[in-house]
C-alpha cells in the first residue's frame, strides 16, 4: 500500500496537472478524460494510473473508487483536480454564461463532494475572472462552501513564468478544502523577471525561450521527420540549467515524481512541417518578438519567454489548426517538442504523433511546474512529509500514441466522440500567392 498521498485527476488530458502532482508527492490513482486519443496518451505517460476514457457526466464515485483500491490499496482521496473545459469563459470565446459546456464546472464539484476530497484543486481561464464570469465564479465557490468546502480567498490567477516555465500563461486556481480542514496558501512565487539584491535566494530568473531551446537539435537537419515524429540524436548535450532538467540530467530532476525508463537519445515529438518558401519568408522578415501580420503567429524572442501557447481549433469547428509559435532562430513554427519545453514537459513525456493532436495536447494543459507549486501547497496543508517513490516506471506501448479517434475509441471499448460542427460562415480563406502577389504589387 502506497504512504503517498492519493490524487484524482478530471478532465485530465495529456496529463499536465497529473505530472505536476505526482512530482509533489502524490500518486495519481485515477485520471478521467472523455478524449479517447488523450486518454491513450495519458496511459502511456502514466501506465500506474487507472485511466477512465469516459465523461465525467452519469459518472458515479464508487467507479473511481473502485479503481483506486485496484491500484493503491484502500482508503479514502485526499485531493480532486481538474479544469473543466473552457471554452463557455474563454476570452477568445463567447463568454455566454449560460453555455452548455459550463455545466460540467458543477460536475467537478459534484465529484469532489461524492469522493468526500480532503482538498480539491479547481483551475480556469482568466476569463472566468472577467465582467459578468465573476457572478459565475461566485455562484460556484457558494456552491462549495455550501456543500462543505471552504475556499482559499482571495482566488489567485497564476502566471505560470513566475514558477519556472519559459511562458506567459495566466489561469485561475482555486483551492478548498472540507470544513475543519487547513486551507493551502497560494505558492509564492519561484522565479523572477528580473530578481534584484533583495530577493531571496530561491527565486530564480524566469527561463528564457533560449534556455528552453536551445540545445534542442535543428529538426530540419532530419529527413525521416517529414515522416515520423522521432529520430535518434547523438552527442546531445543539454546546456542551460533548465535544459538538464527538461533532459532528466539534472541533479533532482524527477522532483518526487516516479523516474521512467525511456532513450534519452531519442528525439520525439518532432515531425516537421512543410513550409512553403512564401511563409519561410514572411517568417525570416518579422522580427523577434512580434507578430507575423498574416498568420498572426508570434517569433519568440530568444531573451524573452513564449506567449500563451494555444490549443486552436478542433473538428467541431470545420478545422483543425494547431498555432504555433515561430522560432527565434529557424523559418519555421516551433515543434511539438519544442512546445513541451516552453510548457514544463520533460523529455520523457511523450504527446501523440500528429502535430495538430499533440500541439492541442500541450495547449489545453496545465504546465506542470505550476500544477507541482500550487500540489506542494496542498501537501504543506495536508501535514505530510513527501515521500521520493523507489519504483521505476516503465512506459506504455508506442502503439497508444498513434491512435487515430475510431482506433483510440475500440481500445477503450467506448464510442466514438461525435462533435458538432459549427456553420460555416461562407467566407474562403484566401490563398498565400494572392497576398504574395499583392505585397510584390504594393511594391512597384
Amino acid at each position: 500500500m502506497s504512504s503517498r498521498p492519493i490524487a484524482v485527476d478530471l478532465f485530465a488530458g495529456a496529463g499536465g496537472m497529473s505530472l505536476g502532482f505526482e512530482q509533489a508527492g502524490f500518486d495519481i490513482v485515477a485520471a478521467v478524460e472523455l478524449d479517447p486519443i488523450h486518454a491513450a496518451v495519458h496511459h502511456f505517460n502514466f501506465p500506474a494510473t487507472a485511466t477512465l476514457a469516459q465523461s465525467v457526466v452519469g459518472l458515479d464515485a464508487c467507479s473511481i473508487l473502485q479503481r483506486r483500491s485496484a491500484t493503491n490499496g484502500e482508503g479514502g482521496v485526499d485531493v480532486v483536480c481538474g479544469g473543466a473545459p473552457c471554452q463557455g469563459f474563454s476570452l477568445i470565446g463567447q463568454r455566454m454564461l449560460d453555455d452548455p459546456r459550463n455545466h460540467l464546472v458543477r460536475q467537478f464539484v459534484r465529484l469532489v463532494v461524492d469522493l468526500d476530497a480532503k482538498y480539491f484543486v479547481f483551475e480556469n481561464v482568466k476569463g472566468l475572472t472577467v465582467g459578468n464570469h465573476r457572478k459565475f465564479l461566485s455562484l460556484l465557490i457558494s456552491e462549495f462552501q455550501e456543500r462543505g468546502y471552504a475556499v482559499s480567498k482571495p482566488w489567485r490567477v497564476l502566471n505560470a513564468k513566475y514558477y519556472g516555465v519559459p511562458q506567459h500563461r495566466e489561469r485561475l486556481f482555486l483551492l478548498g478544502a472540507k470544513a475543519g480542514l487547513p486551507l493551502p496558501e497560494y505558492p509564492a512565487t519561484m522565479t523572477e523577471s528580473q530578481p534584484d539584491l533583495f530577493s531571496s535566494g530561491s527565486v530564480r530568473p524566469v527561463p528564457t525561450c533560449r534556455d528552453a531551446l536551445d540545445d534542442l537539435p535543428d529538426i530540419e537537419r532530419f529527413e525521416e521527420l517529414m515522416t515520423v515524429d522521432s529520430v535518434r540524436v547523438e552527442n546531445w548535450s543539454p546546456r542551460s540549467d533548465f535544459a538538464r532538467e527538461m533532459h532528466c540530467v539534472a541533479e533532482d530532476c524527477w522532483h518526487l515524481g516516479y523516474p521512467r525508463r525511456w532513450d534519452s537519445a531519442l528525439l520525439t515529438s518532432s515531425m516537421r512541417t512543410a513550409h512553403t518558401d512564401i511563409s519561410r519568408r514572411r517568417f525570416r522578415e518579422t522580427p523577434q518578438g512580434e507578430v507575423e501580420p498574416i498568420s498572426r503567429f508570434f517569433k519568440l524572442a530568444p531573451d524573452g519567454q513564449s506567449n500563451t501557447l494555444r490549443a486552436g481549433t478542433d473538428s467541431a469547428r470545420g478545422a483543425f489548426t494547431s498555432p504555433r509559435p515561430i522560432h527565434y532562430k529557424y523559418e519555421r513554427c516551433i515543434s511539438v517538442r519544442e512546445m513541451a519545453r516552453l510548457h514544463g514537459y520533460p523529455d520523457w513525456f511523450r504527446f501523440h504523433v500528429t502535430k495538430w493532436h499533440g500541439a492541442r495536447q500541450i495547449g489545453n494543459s496545465v504546465p506542470p511546474p505550476l500544477a507541482r507549486a500550487v500540489a506542494s501547497s496542498v501537501i504543506r496543508a495536508l501535514g505530510v512529509k513527501p515521500q521520493r517513490p523507489r519504483r521505476i516506471l516503465d512506459l506504455g506501448s508506442a502503439s497508444l500514441l498513434a491512435m487515430d479517434m475510431t482506433g483510440a475509441a475500440e481500445f477503450w471499448d467506448v464510442e466514438v466522440p461525435i462533435k458538432r460542427r459549427d456553420r460555416k460562415n461562407g467566407l474562403c480563406k484566401r490563398k498565400q500567392h494572392e497576398i504574395e502577389n499583392e505585397r510584390l504589387e504594393a511594391q512597384r
